[in-house]
């Protein structure tokens, strides 16, 4: 026997001493809770379906129990995710129990949508029981993905600007010795139709000066390309663990490949970073994106992001994908402006991604993994503050 909550909301019956308080109490918790709950068992059949799930997925109670969860997924999860449950309980690896994940699922009607999947377990007697709390995130997604790009709008626009100025600067510095250059040449030409030693000598320290000058448009130029080549960043102290998770969730909703499993690991008391939060997404988001593409033709996907303490006064950062891995040609120039094997590819995505790691301190490298994959690796500087209080 089943109980039913007043919205059509039920639960499978459970053998329990106490069922009808049991049963009464889990009608009220599915009827109440505010995320969508979904109880599974061990097999994948959905056991407990409360009323928020229900107007999420459009599903009565009534009509999904008793079917594998799978048919609210999408993509990969939904072929691999008996997979993903017997991996568990072989394994007890934990990919999203505890951990959680953003996904693709699917509604009643077809619908895909972007939710964010949290799992508890529980054993009882022999048997597991799994529970399930999701969200859904597109309006969230929408507004984030919004937000981010007016903010690169507007740093788009301030470094426009700058370059504006920067160029406004550049012309008033190198005008005063090119124009000293122009003016000694001019009179060197003019000093040349006038016989005499003294003409010589004249001429003779015309050129001097105009070399001195022409040496000093140089140096200006220099200083300059230093100055661009360094970069400046917003630093501050930063958490490792939810700026990543942030840039996981935008590479997939900028991709298509939205449903290649993405394994966030995060060392645990791993220490703050001095970064400017943006840049750093946008490395690795750029890294993400990269190891997607180079997985389209791999029936079983994986990529992981795994922060871990890195050399001393440093932490490492990886991404890295279970890929063809990279050729021997292509890793030794991988980081140089235009080196891409991509066929509409400009070749700058790696090479603005040194240039961010570099500007904060650290480097960035790149190797292939035994057994296949590639492993991308940049670090980033502790900060200092945490050792001096």
């Amino acid at each position: 026997m089943s109980t039913e909550s007043p919205d059509g909301a039920k639960a499978m019956p459970l053998n329990s001493p106490d069922l009808a308080t049991l049963q009464s109490h889990l009608a009220s918790i599915l009827d109440s809770v505010p995320d969508g709950m979904i109880v599974i068992d061990e097999t994948g059949r959905i056991v407990a379906f409360s009323r928020a799930a229900e107007a999420l997925f459009g599903y009565t109670a009534a009509e999904i129990m008793g079917r594998n969860v799978r048919e609210l997924m999408a993509g990969r999860d939904e072929s691999n995710h008996d997979k993903y449950i017997q991996n568990y309980l072989q394994t007890g690896e934990r990919r999203i129990i505890g951990i959680g994940r953003v996904v693709t699922a699917r509604k009643a009607d077809g619908t895909l949508f972007t939710m964010d999947l949290k799992i508890g377990e529980a054993k009882i007697g022999d048997h597991w029981l799994f529970t399930a709390f999701v969200r859904d995130l597109t309006e969230q997604r929408k507004a984030e993905m919004r937000m981010r790009e007016m903010q690169s709008e507007l740093v788009h626009f301030s470094r426009l600007s700058a370059v504006g100025t920067m160029a406004s600067a550049l012309a008033h510095e190198l005008n005063q010795p090119l124009t000293a250059v122009a003016n000694y040449l001019e009179a060197g030409r003019d000093l040349l139709d006038r016989p005499g030693d003294d003409s010589r000598e004249t001429l003779r320290e015309a050129m001097d000066e105009g070399a001195k000058q022409a040496v000093r448009a140089g140096d200006i130029v220099r200083k300059l390309r230093g100055y661009v080549s360094r970069g400046e960043i917003d630093g501050r102290s930063v958490d490792l663990g939810p700026l990543l998770n942030d840039a996981t969730a935008l590479a997939r909703l900028s991709m298509n490949s939205s449903d290649v499993p993405i394994l966030l690991r995060v060392a645990p008391g791993l220490e703050n970073v001095i970064a400017d939060p943006i840049q750093i997404q946008q490395v690795v988001i750029n890294l993400v994106r990269n190891a997607q593409e180079a997985l389209t033709r791999i029936a079983s996907p994986q990529i992981s992001i795994e922060a871990s303490p890195g050399p001393q006064g440093f932490v490492s950062v990886s991404v890295i994908d279970n890929g063809p891995g990279l050729d021997p040609e292509v890793q030794s120039m991988l980081f140089k402006p235009f080196t891409t094997s991509k066929s509409g590819g400009m070749g700058l995505g790696l090479s603005i991604c040194q240039t961010i790691v570099e500007a904060h301190g650290g480097t960035i490298s790149a190797e292939n993994v035994p057994g296949g994959g590639t492993c991308f690796r940049f670090t980033l500087r502790v900060d200092p503050a945490i050792h001096a209080s």
